[in-house]
């Protein structure tokens, strides 16, 4: 698996500073997609063991609340075997920071449905994040005045409460999180 970028102060991609990873491919290419160059799988650089070190490192201070994972899209079937590990890992390391994730991808139809990569593979991401934003961005449904999205059409969804009840739970905006 190749990476994008690593953002190692990001404000704008889940509450708090956080540590953000973005992976490199992507099959929605969304128009007007944000970041068109991380649809290309080669894009960027490989993901080491040294970069994950890397990465869980800079997840220790007190300050940074959390860990967001984007793209491209975490959930393509190349990327998925390297992430399920990987958050595993850093969830056991870091139990309390907030585990975000986004994806172009539709949390029933694609992820849980077993229709995209693994299912084991899916639901053992799924089981480390506390929040999924999924779903395309969709130019004609953009809205500047959302939290942590770029189309009205996304969801914030809090994803164990939503496993646990066999339904979706959106995150209430009104609440922090």
């Amino acid at each position: 698996m190749n990476y994008a970028t690593i953002k190692w102060f990001d404000v704008s991609n889940g509450p708090g500073v956080r540590v953000s990873l973005y992976v490199s491919g992507c099959r929605n290419h969304c128009k007007n997609c944000f970041n068109p160059e991380t649809w290309d799988f080669n894009y960027g650089e490989p993901f080491t063991k040294e970069t994950e070190n890397k990465i869980l490192k800079s997840l220790k201070p007190q300050h940074i609340k959390g860990f967001t994972l984007l793209g491209g899209d975490p959930f393509e079937p190349e990327n998925q075997t390297v992430l399920a590990p990987f958050l595993e890992n850093m969830r056991a390391q870091y139990p309390d920071k907030s585990l975000w994730c986004f994806t172009g991808y539709d949390y029933e139809k694609d992820l849980l449905s077993g229709r995209l990569g693994d299912k084991q593979t899916v639901m053992r991401m799924l089981s480390c994040l506390d929040v999924l934003v999924d779903g395309k961005f969709v130019e004609e449904l953009k809205d500047l005045s959302l939290r942590f999205r770029g189309s009205s059409n996304q969801r914030i969804i809090l994803v164990q409460p939503s496993l646990k009840q066999k339904k979706i739970v959106l995150w209430d905006e009104t609440k922090e999180l």
